[in-house]
């Protein structure tokens, strides 16, 4: 590789990566650009200068460690990895969690005792994306495996006194729940030509 292929993250120290597929059923394994979704996620986050960890490696030996830790959502497949490599940058500098996000497109109504009431203001909403990146200080810290519902993860690293920075995640970074999403994200991926 020559300096112009090279990415400002290739001299940084490398990260531990977890690209979670559990718990989202057939999804990760549908194909975008003729790859697997949980393929190209794995991709992003070692082309971002992080290793990838099995899901089987015990949260004990994670949390020791001493790296920071990247969970990438295999859902978020197309995430550039210039992305991912920003968020652990920011990560290690701050010191705090860091979370991709996306604004919220739809409308969203408040529904009490079954009855559907107000409309919520989108512009004071967000949508968890990928990837959570918990650096080594907040890792050692924690003492379980985060949930790998990366938006339950982020409620319960806050609700134990950990910050959490939000960043805004390029429209390729968002995640999708269905093969239709799929289709979108893709035709949103094509190179032109």
């Amino acid at each position: 590789m020559d300096d112009a292929d090279r990415g400002p993250w290739d001299d940084a120290p490398r990260g531990l990566g977890l690209v979670l597929d559990e718990e989202r059923g057939a999804l990760p394994y549908s194909l975008v650009h003729g790859e697997a979704l949980v393929a190209c996620a794995a991709w992003a986050v070692g082309e971002a200068g992080v290793d990838l960890v099995d899901a089987s490696v015990p949260w004990s030996e994670l949390a020791a460690a001493g790296a920071d830790l990247v969970l990438h959502d295999a859902l978020c497949p197309m995430t550039p990895p210039a992305f991912i490599a920003a968020c652990l940058d920011r990560a290690r500098r701050t010191g705090r969690c860091v979370v991709g996000v996306r604004p919220v497109t739809d409308t969203v109504k408040v529904v009490a005792a079954g009855l559907l009431g107000e409309t919520l203001d989108r512009d004071g909403l967000l949508a968890v994306a990928s990837p959570l990146v918990v650096p080594a200080r907040v890792l050692a810290a924690v003492p379980r495996r985060p949930s790998s519902d990366l938006a339950r993860a982020v409620a319960d690293l806050a609700a134990s006194g950990h910050a959490v920075d939000t960043v805004e995640a390029p429209p390729e970074g968002r995640r999708v729940a269905s093969p239709d999403d799929v289709r979108l994200l893709e035709a949103l991926t094509s190179p032109l030509g």
